[in-house]
């Protein structure tokens, strides 16, 4: 596909790798020479620098034929009127990067008159996951399905777990409720495991398991799940004001620390029921008066992320139940288990995942269309989820007949409301609900592409 890319900054740059590496004909503009060099040294895509709304510039990079326009600059007016300009020249579709509270509700309203296939908050989106994250503390993350009635979750198998030595095929029985783990990060390595893989203390684990049962997997696996009752927010960004509105409908008593006094006050207006503190959220000092020791959970969502990091370990070194990090190098992951930082979410790769689904969909031919997309074990491996269709493969016949491609595991069917963790015996039937996993070098963007040619 001839994707066009305006703004190359943290959200342009994830999206022209990622689509770049999945073979899409990507050209970026910006009217940042520098980082466009930047990016026509490190990806494979075209660069055109000036202004993104300019008309003369939009023809440039031939947006007149190109598949799908995303508009991802720090302005959201600029990026409507990108939007606007180039489904008049002719782009097919157009993606919307809006960040203004203020305009969330207009924008949904105007979508269609806009001519926009979707638009996206990376804000919003950051604290709706931070917000899942904080209803179930035990969890590293929590990826949603089909709605919200199934869920993948993160979590790490302690020395002391009943799951150590255990092969996955026994874990039915030993729990006593059908669960299946999708995934296994183990010493930096991405397994996507069979029935006889063997846990080990130390696996960082992704478990597929219906929404309504994870109060119940939590209990069997002996893991301590205490309710967040009480948050504290380093930084008063726009993802802390989202979050602290989520938390507060709750019932949840909040507290925001920033060292802005301007913006302390545009907080305590818009947030009546949050404690603002104007002050230096990365002192110790600070931290400790403010009641760090006696509180659920800490978020750090400040704009630097060693700032972020550093608090983070200093609260869980404290004792702090849950710890919550705002990053946005990705290339770190690999070392931040050892840190001591709870969770890590990062905006800019929930912002790209949303789109990237929305791609795949777009080349979508007959055997099933991506639904949701969820980068899991660090961005390493990817979930799925796809409705079966008249052109999908294989329909009504066992799993047993047939053969996955290597790295590909069903992780879950739903039928009508039904959910099904699938063995050999199970099928699928046209009209299912399938969430796959796989490596993220797969780039699925097709139900069949996940079955081995030739097999039955």
């Amino acid at each position: 596909m001839k994707i066009v890319i305006v703004g190359d900054g943290k959200v342009g740059f994830a999206l022209a790798e990622q689509l770049a590496h999945e073979d899409h004909d990507v050209t970026v503009i910006d009217n940042n020479i520098m980082v466009l060099e930047e990016s026509l040294d490190a990806l494979d895509v075209m660069v055109v620098n000036g202004n993104g709304a300019s008309l003369e510039i939009q023809r440039q990079a031939d947006v007149q034929n190109s598949d799908l326009i995303i508009a991802a600059t720090s302005s959201d007016e600029v990026n409507l009127l990108c939007c606007v300009l180039a489904k008049k020249l002719g782009c097919k579709n157009a993606i919307s990067r809006v960040r203004n509270p203020d305009y969330t509700e207009q924008i949904e309203f105007m979508k269609e008159e806009l001519g926009l296939a979707m638009t996206v908050n990376p804000e919003r989106t950051a604290a709706k996951e931070i917000y899942r994250i904080l209803q179930f503390p035990s969890f590293l993350r929590r990826d949603a399905f089909s709605r919200g009635r199934v869920e993948i979750v993160e979590f790490v198998v302690d020395e002391d777990s009943i799951l150590v030595g255990k092969s996955l095929i026994e874990l039915p029985k030993l729990i006593g409720m059908k669960i299946l783990v999708c995934a296994v990060d183990r010493d930096g390595e991405v397994v996507i495991p069979n029935g006889r893989f063997v846990l080990e203390k130390g696996d960082k684990i992704n478990v597929t398991a219906p929404s309504s049962e994870l109060v119940k997997l939590t209990k069997k696996l002996g893991i301590k799940a205490p309710r967040v009752k009480s948050v504290i927010i380093i930084g008063g960004s726009r993802i802390a004001r989202y979050l602290t509105e989520e938390l507060v409908k709750s019932g949840i008593s909040v507290k925001i620390i920033d060292n802005d006094r301007e913006k302390c006050v545009e907080l305590a207006q818009q947030l009546p029921g949050a404690v603002i503190v104007n002050a230096d959220g990365t002192k110790q000092d600070v931290l400790i008066a403010e009641g760090l020791r006696q509180t659920d959970a800490v978020v750090t969502l400040m704009n630097m992320d060693e700032e972020n990091l550093i608090v983070s370990m200093f609260a869980n070194s404290i004792g702090v139940p849950k710890t919550v990090t705002k990053v946005n190098r990705t290339e770190y992951y690999p070392l931040f288990d050892d840190l001591g930082i709870g969770s890590v979410v990062c905006p800019k790769n929930l912002t790209a995942n949303g789109i990237i689904r929305y791609v795949r969909a777009m080349q979508n031919t007959s055997g099933g269309t991506v639904h949701t997309l969820h980068r899991i074990v660090d961005g390493r491996a990817e979930a799925l989820e796809f409705t079966a269709a008249a052109g999908t493969k294989y329909l009504d016949m066992p799993l047993s007949s047939y053969k996955l491609k290597k790295n590909m595991l069903i992780s879950c069917i739903l039928r009508r409301g039904q959910i099904i963790i699938p063995s050999g015996s199970d099928k699928i039937m046209l009209g299912d609900s399938v969430v796959v996993v796989t490596t993220s070098d797969a780039g699925v963007s097709d139900l069949n592409e996940i079955f081995e040619e030739g097999t039955k």
